[in-house]
């Protein structure tokens, strides 16, 4: 229960205030990094939910659920995409665009990046059909949780210190599978097959970000990771917008 407790304190902003821990109880809360995805979908369907029966519109009801998953989240995986958008349209060698990701600062790249994913985020939501719309607040949660467990195993953590490196430190090929066997469950039993499908492209796209992001700078950070969780979501809502044009045209 404490590792669970501990990945609910890293990836939301309720103040469980979990204070010892070390690498290893670190990286075994990665297992429960796709049921706090599930929970963090189960509330935005609830609120969905919630704001369909006070008949407020879908266009607004998509705005605040996207601003609601802000501030659930604190707003920390926006920030990891803003700096890493900075870095790595910067131009600079990679020693360089490690230190403008630990600047505070956002420039012009990281403004953008943070509007363009929310506009995609509320555009793509508007796509999805209410009958599928449960499926895709609940699948991106979860896909784009497991999809830093999955960086976090296949690449190797850029800067010496940090607090992303406490996973990475203690990470094992049993707590990968444990975590991808949670994660492919909830896929299949939430939307079956196409779940599945959704679970092979968010893996990709993990991947072809981890690739990328390893190759710039020699492995992945707690931005980029951040970064990995926004691109994510929004990997999963395109596809679902496009499966479900082919499952129910």
């Amino acid at each position: 229960m404490s590792n669970f407790l501990l990945a609910v304190q890293f990836l939301t902003i309720l103040p469980l205030k979990i204070r010892n821990f070390n690498d290893k109880k670190m990286a075994w809360a990665l297992i429960y990094f796709p049921v706090v995805g599930l929970f963090i979908g189960s509330m935005l369907l609830g609120l969905n939910t919630l704001l369909s029966i006070l008949g407020i519109s879908p266009a607004v009801a998509n705005i605040i659920l996207v601003i609601v998953l802000i501030i659930l989240t604190g707003g920390m995986h926006l920030d990891g995409l803003a700096d890493t958008a900075d870095a790595f349209l910067s131009g600079k060698a990679k020693k360089e665009m490690l230190e403008i990701m630990r600047d505070s600062h956002v420039g012009v790249m990281g403004v953008l990046a943070l509007i363009s994913i929310i506009l995609l985020k509320i555009g793509l939501l508007s796509s999805v059909y209410v009958a599928v719309k449960p499926v895709a607040l609940i699948l991106m949660c979860i896909l784009s949780r497991w999809s830093v467990v999955l960086i976090m195993y296949l690449f190797p953590y850029a800067r010496q210190e940090g607090k992303a490196r406490l996973f990475i430190q203690g990470m094992n090929s049993k707590i990968f599978i444990l975590s991808t066997i949670v994660v492919v469950i909830c896929s299949f039993l939430i939307w079956y097959i196409p779940g599945l499908i959704a679970l092979s492209l968010a893996a990709l796209c993990a991947y072809a970000i981890g690739k990328f992001v390893s190759r710039k700078i020699g492995g992945v950070t707690g931005d980029t990771l951040g970064a990995t969780i926004e691109l994510t979501e929004i990997a999963t809502l395109l596809t679902v917008c496009i499966a479900q044009k082919l499952i129910y045209g």
